[in-house]
């Protein structure tokens, strides 16, 4: 159900070029009775999936290291960062695309996956909405040595890593990013690992 006290009055495309960049003008009804008009920019990428890959027997997880621009003009010296495994839907499910991302970019073929929830990871400005999933990862799995796809220029490190050192790498502040900070936290509040 749209929210009847707000009305899109224009949406003007700013950028087609990676993804969308929109200002959208829209008129919102406030508590006193008036009416305002504001302007906003939204960035739409599109939708997606992250997954964190836990081993219980061997008390691990799987996590990715790769180069990000935008960390990297923000400070981020080497531009690399640490995440978990993730990628845009493409017109699929998101149980099909996290599927199909973990195999590119880990290398492990996994059939059985856990939604735990789905969140807006930047809703002031980004579209998105990421759907999170987990998965009990076995090393009998591991069908390539993943590193993502070529023809997407991706050049990603797996890195397999015990579940208290993850935990630590938030602390000194080698893993920034927050949908694996969310991820590991998960694993750590229900117990899993």
């Amino acid at each position: 159900m749209q929210n009847p006290d707000i009305k899109i009055l224009q949406t003007e495309i700013l950028s087609d070029n990676w993804y969308t960049l929109n200002k959208v003008t829209y008129s919102v009804l406030k508590k006193n009775g008036t009416t305002e008009t504001q302007s906003r920019e939204a960035y739409d990428r599109g939708n997606g999936a992250v997954i964190l890959l836990y081993s219980t027997v061997s008390n691990t997880v799987i996590l990715t290291r790769q180069f990000r621009l935008p960390t990297y003009i923000n400070g981020n010296a080497t531009g690399m960062l640490i995440e978990a495994c993730a990628g845009l839907l493409d017109n699929d499910n998101p149980e099909d695309c996290i599927k199909r991302e973990t195999e590119e970019e880990t290398g492990y073929k996994i059939s059985k996956v856990e939604k735990i929830f789905e969140a807006y990871m930047s809703p002031g400005s980004v579209t998105e909405i990421l759907y999170f999933f987990i998965a009990e990862y076995s090393d009998e799995m591991k069908i390539t040595d993943g590193g993502g796809l070529e023809e997407e220029g991706e050049n990603i490190e797996v890195l397999e890593l015990s579940f208290e050192e993850s935990l630590k790498m938030i602390d000194t502040g080698e893993i920034k990013d927050a949908k694996t900070i969310m991820l590991l936290q998960h694993l750590r509040i229900k117990g899993i690992l």
